[in-house]
């Protein structure tokens, strides 16, 4: 396995695979890996023949107040686990090699931006398109991976290839849960063990809707407040919570059969901000590649 934090070396090494006919897959992360990463690095190992994994806490992604600070970092825990899992290259570059110091540029997201995470976390995705945009532009992956968990995110990536013309598939793996639900996330780390107990009540939560809304649940508003109202008691502050088209990820009103929607949550549990989803159609509950 070869690390490389300069973009001149890891575009040299990249050439170097392309030149003996290898197909390059990428995997973009801020580190603090765990059993989700793993997911994301092996469905990469099954549609290629090297795998690149970034390791680089964006700043851009950000806001003021939130955790840029304080993010985990185990950078050679890190290392070690993508040695393990077969990763052939790791890029660590430092913000001064990702960034000049005077930034001219910015990416702007419309329409899907709009509701989640985007009316949330105001800047957050026009810092993940920017990075991601130029990450695309250092690599130049024939496929990267992005979980399910992000789900906006991906979206917002899937946009942003197609309007930059980044010549890169782009494979959804599914969400890795620990036993008890919990969506797996770096920023479990910040739960103590009292709330690392409550927390899978929010997946409980979600799919407590999306049984609701398949057996005929007509009044969605009082069904997902009585919903918050349970994270609520539970210790949870809630953000979000709510059923979104998956194209557009606006909220919808009704179901029509066939399509496939989205049922979102977040909120706070102590320091950590927690996400999850589920995707259905009909009846059926959609997984990301495989």
């Amino acid at each position: 396995m070869q690390v490389t934090g300069h973009i001149p070396e890891l575009r040299d090494i990249i050439r170097g695979y392309k030149k003996e006919g290898k197909r390059v897959s990428f995997v973009p992360t801020m580190g603090a890996l765990h059993d989700g990463h793993l997911s994301l690095i092996r469905l990469a190992k099954k549609h290629s023949d090297v795998v690149v994994v970034s390791i680089y806490v964006n700043p851009k992604q950000f806001a003021p107040n939130e955790d840029f600070a304080s993010y985990p970092s185990t950078l050679e825990q890190d290392m070690n686990f993508c040695d393990q899992e077969g990763v052939s290259l790791i890029f660590t570059p430092d913000t001064e090699v990702m960034y000049n110091q005077e930034l001219f540029f910015s990416i702007d997201i419309h329409t899907l931006n709009d509701y989640l995470d985007g009316a949330s976390r105001q800047g957050y995705f026009q810092g993940i398109a920017l990075v991601v945009n130029k990450l695309f532009n250092i690599v130049e992956p024939d496929v990267a991976i992005f979980g399910q968990k992000d789900y906006q995110q991906y979206k917002v990536i899937e946009a942003l290839v197609e309007e930059f013309n980044h010549g890169v598939e782009l494979l959804m793996a599914p969400i890795e849960r620990a036993p008890d639900g919990l969506a797996l996330s770096s920023r479990n780390a910040y739960l103590t063990p009292a709330q690392r107990e409550v927390a899978p009540l929010m997946y409980q939560c979600l799919l407590s809707a999306k049984v609701q809304i398949e057996q005929g649940m007509k009044d969605w508003a009082t069904m997902f407040l009585h919903l918050q109202q349970e994270l609520l008691e539970a210790g949870f502050r809630n953000d979000y919570f709510g059923i979104f088209d998956t194209e557009k990820l606006h909220p919808v009103d009704k179901i029509v059969e066939g399509q496939r929607y989205l049922i979102a949550v977040a909120a706070y549990l102590g320091k950590a901000r927690l996400i999850d989803n589920v995707i259905f159609t009909n009846k059926t509950l959609i997984k990301g590649e495989s």
